[in-house]
């Protein structure tokens, strides 16, 4: 679906009205080719209604219909000033409506990072980032050679599997090492060490999940990769193992395994491939100051394992989630799958799986398209889904099973941060992704639940989403204090009901999600604890993620109580608050019966035989951590038992 000059004429004073520049030496938006390169990026939505509705908002834009409708005064954008223009944008920011509210929060997003990406030196330099680094002449070539779809065709295999992430990955690698011929389906393209250059533009564009990248109510921004390896390639190879308080909790929903050594066994064989180790652990500045932060108070503060080989927890790794330049992340693509390619597996990329073929309650293929729209029948003896929990639960749906808990129960960790203003020169892009961790607050009630403290590299387009908006000018000064900015990452260990994952008449996914108020209650008390963080490690300003600017200056201006006070008073609801999931998880979980869960104990549908889930969609409850060795450890347990039901049915 195609944009027009009218569309892109109001896009740009949108844009200008959100970075209009500095009048002197930084560039506004539109000078710099940043509203094209935000319809670029909503052009990959693949769900026609809501680019139309894009489409139409952009059309009436200028409009003094629109002008009465959004402010209650018929007068067009263009007709006003900047300061004019500027509280139009905030009558949405500030208004009672929840719909208004998230048209702010998406027009901010789809405004804000784009600038960012394209603005180049001018104000990259005044915000103190250098820019991407560029390709490595040096980087060798992909070890990996998957196909394409270029007609329509038909194979044949054992198994097929829907996602190449942490779940397909790994349960590529250990089927076709068991001897199974594996074909492995993605939607995504490949891309390796010599396409990685550090620049945010090309993380957006080709790494990202472009849709759906909101809940539906707007209340929590989603994060997901795409692409051969999925989120291994771009994560911040954090590497917990699950918590035995949550391995107990998902034993008693009826997987016993995970109170098992099968588990153990499990998650020692994902540690070991993927070289998870504490030796990468070089703390950069931010991560220095967190430490500093939780040490003054007497919290507990630990380092972060990690699954690198070679990193140099510096300028490179800083920029990683735009991929690996240096091939030290132990993505899936350095090691699953080259396991299951070593093993005769065969890969195809651009191939988006539509359906599971079911015959007579079995899975016996799928069927894919590829951008062009030729078709790949895939005829197998059993079908793995692994293509996240948003895709997964929409795919299942799609092919027609029934269970009511297939895409409910989904868990989003939903996250923010608290800016810290310190004297340290922080450079938010540079050191290790994430070096320590802090668990003080991490079972708040007893019950297993509570809120952990990281550290996340921000470049500035990823950091822009998480500073508030009240002028283009006030925007611009707080991006120029980001590099003495520290960032605590505020995780909630979600305890639901959770959202739910639909799909439309196009049969793409729809997510829908909000904060339960004791989900809420959670997260005004990481505020609490990040304030308390920031405050002991010296910061001289500190401010939260509200859309408003909630704030306070210790020992000059208010102090912690009258910042919780207002933090509570701004709340949580849609848009109100900077919310990001990075962690989707629980949309068909496993459990002991068809009433509570999508999925039984060895992660096979209850509806249809030889259809076996592994990925985060498979999780009772949320993980409470950052959950790839998790999501791993399952597909690694769930393809071994797959891999044993199989097996003897060919004589091997």
């Amino acid at each position: 679906m195609t944009f027009t000059p009218q569309h892109l004429t109001s896009l740009r004073l949108i844009s200008d009205t959100f970075a209009p520049g500095d009048g002197a030496g930084i560039p506004p938006a539109s000078a710099v080719g940043a509203p094209e390169f935000a319809l670029e990026l909503a052009g990959v939505n693949p769900r026609a209604a809501e680019l139309k509705q894009l489409q139409t908002l952009l059309r009436l834009w200028d409009t003094r219909f629109l002008g009465f409708v959004l402010t209650g005064r018929p007068r067009k954008f263009s007709s006003l000033d900047q300061a004019g223009r500027e509280r139009v944008l905030l009558s949405l920011s500030d208004s009672r409506l929840a719909a208004k509210r998230a048209l702010f929060a998406g027009l901010k997003g789809a405004c804000l990072a784009p600038y960012y990406i394209t603005a180049g030196p001018a104000l990259w330099d005044s915000v103190g980032y250098p820019g991407p680094p560029g390709p490595l002449a040096s980087a060798p070539d992909p070890e990996l050679k998957p196909e394409h779809v270029t007609q329509d065709e038909t194979i044949v295999c054992d198994v097929v599997i829907v996602g190449s992430g942490a779940g397909g990955g790994t349960a590529a690698g250990v089927l076709a090492a068991a001897g199974l011929d594996v074909v492995v389906l993605e939607a995504g393209e490949y891309h390796d060490d010599r396409d990685f250059d550090g620049s945010e533009r090309t993380g957006f564009s080709q790494l990202y999940a472009g849709a759906p990248t909101v809940t539906s109510e707007g209340q929590v921004a989603l994060v997901a990769g795409r692409g051969l390896g999925g989120g291994t390639v771009v994560n911040y190879t954090t590497s917990f193992p699950t918590p035995d308080h949550v391995r107990a909790e998902w034993a008693a929903l009826g997987t016993p395994q995970f109170l098992t050594s099968e588990y153990d066994d499990a998650l020692a064989a994902v540690n070991t491939r993927l070289g998870v180790n504490k030796d990468h652990q070089g703390a950069g500045v931010r991560d220095q100051v967190l430490e500093r932060g939780a040490n003054a108070l007497g919290w507990n503060v630990d380092a972060m394992p990690r699954n690198v080989i070679g990193c140099d927890a510096g300028i490179e790794c800083g920029r990683c989630g735009m991929g690996c330049r240096i091939g030290a992340k132990r993505s899936v693509t350095k090691t699953w799958l080259v396991d299951a390619a070593d093993n005769g597996a065969r890969m195809y990329v651009g191939a988006q799986a539509r359906t599971v073929t079911i015959e007579n309650g079995k899975a016996v293929g799928v069927t894919a398209v590829s951008a062009g729209g030729n078709v790949l029948t895939v005829k197998a003896r059993a079908v793995v889904v692994a293509a996240g929990a948003i895709q997964t639960p929409a795919l299942l749906k799609r092919s027609g099973l029934a269970n009511p808990n297939i895409g409910r129960h989904l868990r989003l960790h939903p996250a923010t941060a608290l800016w810290g203003l310190v004297p340290d020169l922080v450079n938010p892009w540079e050191g290790a992704l994430q070096a320590r961790y802090v668990n003080e607050w991490s079972d708040l009630d007893g019950d297993g639940y509570g809120v952990l403290f990281e550290t996340a590299p921000l470049t500035p387009a990823f950091g822009s989403g998480f500073v508030n908006w009240r002028s283009g000018a006030q925007h611009l000064q707080r991006m120029q204090e980001l590099k003495h900015m520290l960032g605590v990452a505020i995780i909630v260990r979600d305890k639901g009901p959770g959202g739910t994952v639909k799909i439309g008449k196009d049969g793409e996914p729809i997510v829908s999600y909000t904060l339960s108020p004791g989900d809420t209650e959670l997260l005004m008390k990481g505020f609490d604890g990040a304030a308390r963080i920031a405050e002991a490690a010296g910061a001289t300003k500190i401010y939260s993620t509200h859309h408003r600017t909630i704030g306070y200056e210790p020992g000059k201006r208010g102090n912690l109580e009258s910042f919780l006070a207002e933090v509570r008073k701004e709340g949580a609801a849609p848009a109100r608050v900077a919310l990001a999931a990075l962690h989707i998880m629980g949309s068909a979980r496993m459990g002991g019966t068809p009433e509570i869960s999508a999925l039984n104990p060895d992660g096979e549908t209850w509806d249809v035989k030889n259809l076996v889930v592994a990925d985060g969609s498979c999780f009772p409850t949320a993980s409470g951590v950052n959950p790839m060795i998790s999501i791993e450890s399952i597909a690694y347990m769930n393809a071994k038992r797959l891999a044993a039901k199989l097996i003897p049915a060919t004589g091997g």
